[in-house]
């Protein structure tokens, strides 16, 4: 157990909890559900048994009590392995039950937040709208206040554990008033069972083909005004500061797939034999293992300072953006060097 400047024994134990579960419940099974495209209801509420939802949540809400560090080193083993479950993990922490405990009432927290850390329930993020893409203001979605019922007309696209079997609801950006043309922006909680909630599952991914993605469609949905979570006319704010953790999560799934890849190469390069030797005996090899050793250090350093920042309260905006970034080029660069001296991949 190898214990950082960032990490306690805590974390290195946890870390070897999730590492075992992914090598013997999510690998035998990566496969295959990624040919079929088979988003696993039973390795989900295993997931949600072994305690990998909520978990920087306080255990009155179901939670752990741990850091989002814990968090981030969940994501990053189970990315070692697969990017379906890692990518389930990440989407349902971060972007669905973090809104919700950062900016819920307390009856909402009281509400919600128990059921969706068993693994029993999943709850998305509802931002990105076609029209839009990745600008977070440019949602058509429109909320009208009828009495005491929001009614929302509009849609959403590429939102996460939105359309699955364990889909519970999404928390939906939408325009509750335009002046002048300026958009007041809101968050509202909306359950997947309300009349006129439709979802459709989108398929033919080319990467996390057996995580549930999805495409909503709101005609009239009514829900009731105390569904607002937090202050009216702040969702664009509330849904940024989301995207700023969220952002660690994802950095975790880069970090944990280039160690995956890494780890795969290291063992071919020892097995696999020219000349009567390994090839790992070989500058030309040794040398790119080395490049990637040095990569994935420099990629977890930076975010786990990042996750750092977060737990202590100190601004980590600027820094989660680099670590998602760098995180996420560092594994972009292992499949074109895995390939040049490696067996294919399943």
């Amino acid at each position: 157990m190898m214990i950082t400047p960032f990490t306690t024994e805590r974390h290195e134990s946890l870390r070897k909890q999730v590492r075992l579960f992914a090598e013997s419940e999510i690998k035998p099974l990566a496969g295959e559900l990624d040919r079929n495209e088979e988003f696993s209801v039973d390795l989900t509420k295993k997931m949600g048994k072994a305690g990998f939802f909520g978990q920087y949540l306080p255990s009155k809400y179901g939670g752990r009590d741990l850091d989002y560090l814990s968090l981030v080193i969940t994501v990053e083993e189970i990315a070692r392995i697969d990017g379906s479950q890692a990518a389930t993990v990440a989407s349902h922490n971060s972007l669905g039950i973090g809104p919700i405990y950062y900016f819920g009432s307390e009856q909402q927290k009281a509400k919600y937040l128990p059921s969706l850390t068993t693994g029993d329930k999943l709850w998305a993020f509802a931002l990105t709208a076609a029209e839009a893409g990745s600008d977070s203001r440019g949602t058509q979605t429109i909320a009208e206040l009828k009495g005491d019922k929001w009614v929302i007309n509009g849609s959403k696209i590429f939102i996460s554990n939105a359309a699955g079997p364990l889909s519970a609801g999404s928390t939906v950006q939408a325009i509750t008033n335009e002046t002048d043309g300026k958009k007041e922006l809101s968050i509202i909680l909306v359950e997947s069972n309300k009349e006129g909630f439709v979802k459709e599952r989108i398929t033919n991914k080319m990467m996390w083909r057996a995580a549930d993605t999805g495409k909503l469609w709101f005609t009239n949905v009514e829900v009731p005004e105390e569904n607002l979570l937090g202050e009216r006319g702040k969702g664009s704010k509330m849904m940024l500061q989301t995207l700023d953790s969220g952002r660690l999560t994802i950095g975790a799934m880069g970090l944990g797939l280039a160690q995956g890849a890494y780890e795969m190469a290291m063992e071919y390069a020892k097995k696999r034999k020219q000349f009567g030797q390994p090839i790992a005996n070989f500058q030309a090899i040794a040398f790119k293992l080395a490049e990637m050793a040095t990569k994935i250090e420099l990629a977890r350093n930076i975010l786990y300072n990042a996750t750092w920042l977060k737990d202590h309260g100190q601004p980590f905006g600027k820094q989660a953006a680099m670590a998602k970034l760098y995180c996420s080029e560092v594994a972009k660069g292992w499949p074109t060097k895995l390939c040049r001296f490696s067996e294919p991949m399943a």
